[in-house]
């Protein structure tokens, strides 16, 4: 796919195609290396955080709407 087609696609359309990409890269364990340390870090602050119970996680349904209601208000 070139990338007149993929700009051609509608936004759900670039979305998914976008996810599939990300999910190829995923499965590839040749991949794992292209990962900043710093990414790792954060994750690990991240998850003392919410462990440590100084931050708090939503359930990914609940997480999912709100980003919904927010895209809805933007257009």
């Amino acid at each position: 796919m070139h990338t007149a087609e993929l700009i051609a696609l509608p936004l759900s359309g670039r979305l998914l195609a976008m996810e599939a990409l990300w999910e190829s890269l995923c499965q590839d364990p040749t991949q794992a290396q292209m990962v900043p340390a710093w990414h790792q870090d954060e994750l690990n602050s991240r998850l003392a955080a919410l462990d440590s119970g100084e931050e708090t996680a939503a359930p990914w349904g609940e997480a999912k709407e709100r980003s919904r209601q927010r895209a809805k208000q933007m257009i």
